[in-house]
Order: C-alpha cells, then structure tokens, then sequence
C-alpha cells in the first residue's frame, strides 16, 4: 500500500510537471506572438478613447485633370453598372494621381463614373465625366494617429489586415487561457489569486452597471 500510495503521489507529480511545462510554453509562444501586436492595441486603445482631443489636422488635395481622348473612348459602354474602371484607364489615373486605382469597382451612371477609394487614415474619391472626359480627384490624409486608429478598428484596411486581426485575437486567446491555467495551478502557493481575478471582473462590470446608460 505505501508503494501504491507513492506511485499515485509521483504519477500525480509527474502529470503535474507535465501539464505546467505545456501550459509555460504555449503561455510564452502567444506572449511572443501578441507582444508587438497587445502594444499598439493598447496604445491605439487610449489614441481612440482620446480621438477629439489629439485629432490632427486633415490635409486636402485637390486635382482636377483631364482624360486623354483614347481613354476616354475606353469609357464609352453601359450607363447604369458597378464595375472597377478599364485596366488602361486605371492604370493611367494611377500614375497621374499618384493613388492605387488597382481594380476597385466604380459607380457608373449615364453622366459620371464615381470611385470611392477609402483607406485607413484618409478618405479618396475620384469623379469622371463621362461626356468631357474631365475629372476631379480629393483626398483627405488625417495623420498618422488617425491611420493607427483605423488599424485598431480594422476600417478600410483589406483582407490581408483583417486576417492579422482574427489570427492575433486567436493568440490572445491562448495567451489569457494558458495564463489563466497557470494561475489556478499555482493558486495554493498563492493566495490573492482569485481576489485579484474577481476583481478584475468586479470593476469593469460595476463601471458598465453603474455608470454606462
């Protein structure tokens, strides 16, 4: 029976030390991975909290061109459509502009041909004249707070950013779970632990309670 009892006793030890050795590595593997990422979400956290004190000033630019006669021959087609402008014509105004057209779609009507080009931190747009082949281009940059912010929220950032944001939620994920197992794996040794998680959850729920209507 005691040999019994202290194989339980070692296997329980061992199954332990397992599980804290697991727990460790997938806890600093996320922390790792989130490091960079949980810094500008903080930050940026506050910059939005903030946005109508630290708002800087936008900068407009304003153009009007026109469209060489060969392209604007390229515009000639069906008045009411959504569709991304002639890859010559895009490629063109991109250069002319100095703006990514790439292959956004466009709102054609029978007299215009209106491109909405938002992106974080800045607002764009593009209008055409179908019949005179003239155009008026604007863009609103609101500076480099304005971009983190819009990063933050994942607003006019694309596919490829909104992907970075579900992966990184993922990892932050992982990194309060295994945090959260280690806490109640060394709870015994440590006896604020529970105090100190409730009330992490007390504030912020009699804050919501008491004071958002």
């Amino acid at each position: 029976m005691p040999h019994e009892a202290t194989s339980n006793a070692l296997t329980g030890q061992q199954r332990r030390g397992f599980w804290l050795r697991t727990l460790h590595q997938w806890h600093w593997i996320s922390s790792a991975l989130c490091l960079v990422g949980m810094l500008l979400f903080a930050v940026t956290g506050i910059t939005l909290n903030h946005a109508s004190r630290i708002e800087g000033e936008p900068r407009v630019d304003n153009r009007q061109l026109a469209l060489p006669p060969p392209l604007q021959a390229a515009l000639e087609g069906d008045d009411e459509q959504t569709a991304p402008l002639p890859p010559m014509v895009a490629a063109w105004l991109s250069d002319a502009l100095d703006a990514p057209i790439g292959s956004r779609e466009a709102e054609w009507s029978a007299d215009e041909i209106y491109l909405s080009m938002p992106g974080p931190g800045r607002d764009a747009w593009l209008s055409i004249d179908r019949a005179s082949g003239e155009l008026e281009y604007e863009r609103t940059e609101r500076g480099w707070i304005s971009w983190l912010n819009d990063l933050h929220k994942g607003r006019n950032t694309g596919p490829a950013w909104g992907w970075f944001i579900d992966i990184f939620a993922l990892a932050c994920v992982v990194f309060t779970v295994t945090g959260l197992l280690l806490l109640q794996m060394h709870a015994r040794q440590r006896r604020m632990t529970w105090p100190y998680v409730g009330l992490g959850l007390l504030v912020p729920a009699l804050l919501a309670l008491l004071f958002i209507h």
